[in-house]
């Protein structure tokens, strides 16, 4: 089976695991994901993976109309796939040791902590025979950039509230703004090293 077989399985089991996994956080809350419905859609991880459910479909729709995909579908594939392996990176290195991993790998959050970062990074790495360059590495960073700006204006402008009813629901804001501020610059920078490492790694495969 050649890759363009194999990553267009891939590309639509995802499509209906982040659909899946979504819908079912969509009708009830799981493990740390406290909030369902439209409300869910404040997490960075629902966010990350509904991201690469779009990039999925985007290279579905791509490679099916032109027997390849655009080079536009596979630079979004990677963004993705770096916006969801951040999730996964920060469950396995600072969530799942605060909160337990049963609690971060409970239900839906399985797949969008855990199954779709591991298979959509694995897709870039082994699969995609995309050459992606530095421009690219920096596009990763696009992400985290929009959700941090859209995560401390809307603490600056509704205000930072009280527990439960907090527009800080990360808590990143519990020692200041300065704080706060730094601790995005480092999900860049993380973000920035994943997209480095699957870019690395990806020419290794070649």
């Amino acid at each position: 089976m050649d890759r363009m077989r194999i990553r267009t399985i891939i590309n639509i089991i995802l499509v209906i695991v982040v659909l899946g996994s979504w819908i079912a956080l969509f009708v009830s809350s799981s493990g740390t994901l406290m909030h369902n419905g439209i409300n869910s859609l404040k997490y960075f991880t629902v966010l990350s993976n509904l991201l690469e459910g779009a990039a999925s479909a985007a290279w579905l729709v791509s490679s099916r109309r032109n027997g390849k995909a655009s080079s536009h579908a596979e630079q979004l594939k990677y963004v993705a796939a770096a916006a969801v392996g951040l999730t996964c990176v920060v469950v396995l290195t600072f969530l799942g040791p605060l909160y337990g991993y049963p609690e971060m790998f409970a239900g839906p959050s399985l797949y969008m902590h855990l199954l779709t970062p591991v298979i959509a990074i694995a897709e870039i790495i082994f699969l995609s025979d995309f050459t992606y360059t530095r421009k690219d590495n920096r596009l990763v960073m696009l992400s985290p950039i929009v959700y941090g700006v859209f995560y401390l204006g809307n603490n600056l402008i509704n205000g930072i509230g009280e527990w439960p009813d907090t527009n800080d629901w990360y808590l990143f804001l519990t020692w200041g703004y300065p704080v706060g501020i730094l601790i995005f610059t480092v999900i860049c920078a993380v973000t920035w090293l994943l997209g480095l490492a699957m870019r690395k790694l990806h020419r290794t495969q070649a």
